[in-house]
């Protein structure tokens, strides 16, 4: 099971540049690993993609492979100009994606 957290400051100060951090509990199944009761080789299964979009724009993407561990963390910085919503996404093998929201304040 895959779950988003995101941490983003509720209010932030004109002009400030702030870090966002994420995180998504997610195994990132390599392919190459084989069960060991069959033998047979796990598929892969791992987040390729992370967008977060302000009120639409893309503000920061990543494309990740399967060297990342599991878990994935990933924090970037902001400098936002006003008030809005911050939209995360994170893309798995296969299409489906996991999404995460969060609304702040510039004051």
């Amino acid at each position: 099971m895959s779950r988003p957290r995101v941490r983003v400051p509720r209010k932030i100060k004109k002009g400030d540049t702030v870090t966002i951090k994420t995180l998504i509990a997610h195994k990132m199944e390599t392919g190459v690993r084989r069960n060991k009761k069959t033998g047979k080789l796990i598929p892969r299964k791992i987040i390729n993609g992370f967008e977060a979009k302000i009120d639409g724009k893309t503000v920061f993407k990543a494309s990740l492979h399967p060297a990342v561990s599991a878990n994935p963390y990933i924090s970037f910085a902001i400098s936002p100009e006003k008030s809005g919503k911050i939209d995360f996404v994170w893309t798995e093998d296969g299409g489906k994606t996991f999404t995460k929201s969060a609304k702040f304040t510039v004051a």
